[in-house]
């Protein structure tokens, strides 16, 4: 209903200015009236509830109900409101409460039968978008850390892209730096052909081999001199240097595209190593700008508003004081290169950086630093969508028994086996035989859609406790009770129910039950979360939405005849079947999950 929102807001607006016009341009510092318009918090309300009278009773020296009265008089003047909603009514202390009226619903829901995009209209004026996301590290192993930035990361991607803005997504590997001048040194020493031939060791040895080359680094000073000189190298071009870094680049690459692969997730890989060639000129723009000072040997950035605990300005380090460069430095050339509009550049208005909360400060600190160097646009946005961890049941940081970081390739399968021991169950106690290629299917699609669905439903910035139990179950808020809503639907048309929209096309929609009236409602809500997603970044927002939907559904399901109902309301009851598998199809889309005709 946001279009109806949009036309309501405009017409509140103007009923106030020809309630109070000598008030208009005084009142909110100019800008004029705010009828502050928001969904009612009741059903009993209606749809909408206007609250603007209230802060404008010290202003113009009445009560708020009063001018609540003056508002709707003119509201009643305006013949295309008089269309839209019932008679308003004032409630409490001067809220007005609108209702729209029966046939304008009717007539949203029948729009919303024949439109691919249900309601959500494409944005004007798109510019390019960078979502940043994911950000595994060459020669490790992707963990159930990186889960959260992926599929976070993954759901905004597509809602954005869904709203029309071209999305270019991003993954920032860690595929530069000194840890490649530890594992190759080490790899000279222990095994050699790791560095020379393709695939000689598998990534989980390169790991173990990363460990033992970071545990020499802490301890041995001559093994630092030497990774230092790999790492000068690497960076001078030196051939075997390179071709040894490309070798566990490869790798790495091939070992990350499996998981996306199997969570169907799109990324562009453009790691640090792709700013390598930008660093200098980061240096010498802040120099120029007067933003750069020496202290101690590094050249810094001394950041506005953020003192140490000593009361002192913290520096944003740009350049060690061996030369050398950091995160700091690579981060910036990207945010520099994002937003230029040039042939080198990417020419964004908006980019978007999915990481843990544990990195807040620094982004902090580096988008400050890019704002004053006047790398942005006017206009443009620069974000930080930080979340937090994922916990054990136990409420600590989720590792396994032996206490190691849990893969997240073993994350995976272990959500698809316990899926596919759920569903084997439920046939054998439902008496009901299956071909291996539907258990098959199912169980991948389930078990993947639980651990996605487990964690967007969440909101983002808190950590969260995974239990394989609690997303796996039928009822409550998992991807599991959803699927099925969408299996329930297709059921309806297997039992000859018409969802093709046939039956509804002779004439218009017409409900007369309560129950009908409160799934109208819920799935004209679905262009305002979408808008809410693309706005706020936060995922669990279209989940809880896409559960109540579910939930509202299934009451009406429950307590309304619809393969049963009467031939004048069967065509009606069917359309809303229709649209919220349409919705509810839709919306676990732009959370990455595929849906099921039978589980």
């Amino acid at each position: 209903m946001l279009r109806i929102a949009q036309t309501l807001e405009a017409q509140l607006r103007v009923a106030m200015e020809r309630a109070f016009p000598q008030a208009a341009e005084a009142l909110a510092d100019g800008h004029g009236f705010d009828p502050q318009l928001a969904p009612a918090s009741k059903p009993e309300f209606g749809d909408f509830q206007a609250n603007g009278a209230l802060p404008l009773a010290k202003p113009l020296g009445q009560p708020p109900r009063a001018i609540a009265a003056a508002i709707v008089d003119q509201l009643q003047g305006q013949a295309a409101f008089t269309e839209l909603c019932l008679e308003p009514q004032i409630a409490g202390p001067g809220f007005i409460n609108l209702t729209l009226r029966p046939e304008r619903l009717a007539e949203q829901v029948q729009a919303r039968l024949g439109d691919p995009r249900l309601g959500v209209p494409p944005v004007q004026g798109a510019a390019p978008v960078v979502v940043d996301f994911s950000s595994p590290n060459i020669a490790k192993e992707m963990h159930v850390g990186h889960l959260r930035s992926t599929i976070i990361g993954d759901s905004l991607a597509r809602v954005l892209e869904f709203r029309g803005h071209p999305v270019l997504r991003l993954n920032h590997v860690g595929d530069w730096g000194t840890q490649f001048g530890m594992l190759i040194t080490h790899l000279k020493q222990v095994a050699p052909e790791a560095l020379s031939t393709a695939d000689a060791v598998d990534l989980g040895d390169l790991v173990a081999f990363y460990r033992q080359a970071k545990a020499r680094f802490d301890d041995d000073e001559a093994f630092q001199t030497t990774s230092r000189e790999e790492v000068v190298k690497l960076q001078g071009g030196d051939p075997v240097s390179r071709q040894a870094w490309q070798l566990l680049c490869d790798q790495s690459r091939r070992e990350f595209q499996k998981i996306y692969d199997r969570l169907a997730i799109r990324l562009s890989e453009r790691g640090e190593s792709f700013y390598n060639p930008y660093l200098e000129a980061v240096v010498a723009d802040l120099d120029t700008s007067g933003l750069l000072v020496t202290d101690d040997g590094a050249r810094c950035v001394f950041l506005e508003g953020v003192s140490g605990k000593d009361g002192k300005a913290l520096p944003v380090i740009v350049q060690k004081s061996d030369g050398g460069f950091n995160y700091a430095t690579t981060d910036l050339a990207a945010i520099r290169y994002r937003f230029a509009a040039t042939p080198e550049g990417d020419g964004a208005r908006r980019a978007i950086y999915v990481t843990d909360a544990g990195q807040a400060n620094h982004f902090a600190g580096v988008f400050q630093v890019a704002r004053r160097a006047g790398w942005l646009p006017d206009g443009a946005r620069l974000e930080h969508v930080p979340f937090g961890l994922v916990q054990g049941e136990d409420g600590k940081k989720l590792k396994t028994r032996a206490g190691d970081t849990v893969r997240l390739r073993d994350l995976l399968d272990e959500a698809v086996e316990r899926a596919e021991a759920d569903l084997r169950r439920r046939l054998a106690e439902e008496g009901r035989s299956e071909e291996e290629a539907f258990i098959q299917q199912v169980a991948t699609t389930v078990g993947l859609a639980a651990v996605k669905y487990a964690d967007l439903s969440q909101n983002r910035i808190t950590n969260y406790q995974f239990s394989f139990d609690r997303m796996l179950a039928l009822q409550g808020n998992t991807a599991p009770y959803l699927l099925y809503a969408v299996v329930r639907i297709a059921g309806i048309a297997r039992k000859g129910g018409d969802l093709a929209g046939g039956e509804a096309a002779d004439g218009p929609l017409t409900f007369t039950e309560p129950q009908e009236w409160a799934l109208v409602r819920e799935l004209l809500r679905f262009d305002a979360v979408i808008a809410e997603v693309e706005e706020e970044l936060l995922p669990n927002r279209l989940c809880t939405y896409l559960f109540e939907l579910s939930q509202v559904f299934n009451r009406f399901y429950d307590q309304v005849p619809v393969l049963k109902a009467e031939p004048a309301a069967r065509p009606s009851r069917l359309a809303l079947c229709r649209l919220t598998a349409d919705t509810l199809k839709l919306g676990l889309g732009l959370l990455g999950i595929p849906t099921l005709e039978r589980m």
